[in-house]
């Protein structure tokens, strides 16, 4: 018989006293605090990891973890090629659900809303912050296509590495034009604290339009994440 491994949650738990008044301030809180986690520990090891599911034409879901490279106000956001599989979806059903997760902190946070694609001019300003190698690597991955080999996929990154020589400029590596950055517009925020005995903690935080100004079922109105008269919350059973 196979031996289950259970862990009792010992989190500190999320009230509705404690909960910031919107979703952007509380997940500014908990993203602040893993970060701070993962440069004085080494259990919270990718402090941005987030996961993303999109369906395909068929309906059936994909998910897959990227790194959050944007988050504001607007909501978290991440970078792709517009032609692998997520962005081939992406752009074929736009809604989609988000997760970041720390395990070691019994704490997750759930978006949901549809994407848009980040302006050109914040693209090109993370663009310039990725090591040269990374950006290499984006210009020799086709990514999602199969590949005969691990020989391939290094041959192609030297073919690149030489036709954009590493000179120390951000500018060395063009930005390729079929990469770019996707951002949740977000209707739906919840909040995940684990407790003991799997009486977990699950706020959610739903829109209910653009500074109150339009209907909860006006599912065009993906308000900004730090407008309080835009949100209402719900408790939710665990």
């Amino acid at each position: 018989m196979t031996t289950v491994h259970r862990v009792d949650y010992s989190g500190e738990g999320l009230t509705e006293a404690g909960l910031a008044p919107t979703p952007w301030q509380q997940a500014r809180r908990w993203v602040d605090e893993a970060d701070e986690r993962a440069e004085t520990g080494d259990d919270v090891p990718e402090p941005r990891a987030l996961s993303v599911a999109t369906v395909d034409a068929s309906g059936a879901p994909n998910v897959r973890t990227v790194l959050m490279r944007f988050f504001d106000e607007r909501g978290p956001g991440f970078v792709t090629s517009r032609d692998s599989t997520k962005g081939v979806e992406l752009a074929n059903e736009p809604r989609v659900a988000a997760t970041l997760v720390w395990p070691a902190m019994f704490r997750a946070v759930r978006f949901r809303g549809v994407v848009e694609e980040v302006a050109g001019e914040e693209v090109h300003a993370y663009w310039a912050s990725r090591p040269w190698g990374s950006r290499i690597s984006a210009w020799a991955s086709r990514q999602s296509r199969p590949a005969t080999g691990r020989e391939q996929l290094e041959a192609d990154f030297d073919r690149y590495a030489a036709q954009f020589p590493d000179h120390g400029s951000p500018d060395d590596v063009p930005v390729p034009d079929f990469w770019g950055g996707y951002r949740v517009r977000c209707r739906e925020v919840e909040f995940w604290a684990g407790r003991r005995n799997r009486l977990h903690d699950r706020l959610a935080f739903t829109a209910v339009g653009a500074g109150g100004g339009a209907a909860a079922q006006d599912v065009d109105v993906y308000p900004s994440l730090d407008d309080p008269a835009a949100w209402t919350v719900l408790r939710r059973q665990p």
